[in-house]
């Protein structure tokens, strides 16, 4: 009967396990301020705002949407997607230089 009970309640988590995914979101959210203090450029800039943002993403997905306790079956049915967009993401950005390359070099060739 008790464990019915706290079945429907469901599953609590220890405090200090939030306040340690808001220590480590505080922490990446200040890395990606000091990006733009320090005024890094280019590629750098770049990779570090983006992996700081996957970082906190990740954090969010896990703990505060509860991913880390579900299902596998449920996680790859959300991981997968996301993962072939992000290669799709990455084919199209190689795409898109190619076809920026051929339209320079035809549009330059004609004049």
């Amino acid at each position: 009967m008790a464990q019915t009970a706290a079945h429907a309640q469901g599953q609590q988590h220890p405090i200090k396990l939030y306040l340690v995914v808001w220590l480590w979101l505080f922490i990446l959210s200040a890395c990606s301020y000091f990006v733009d203090f320090f005024q890094l450029q280019g590629l750098l800039r770049y990779t570090l705002i983006l992996l700081f943002m996957m970082l906190k993403a990740g954090l969010i997905v896990a703990i505060f949407m509860h991913m880390a306790w579900e299902r596998l079956s449920l996680v790859y049915a959300i991981l997968v997607p996301m993962s072939a967009v992000l290669v799709f993401v990455a084919i199209m950005v190689l795409e898109a230089d190619y076809t920026l390359l051929s339209r320079i070099i035809f549009f330059n060739s004609g004049s």
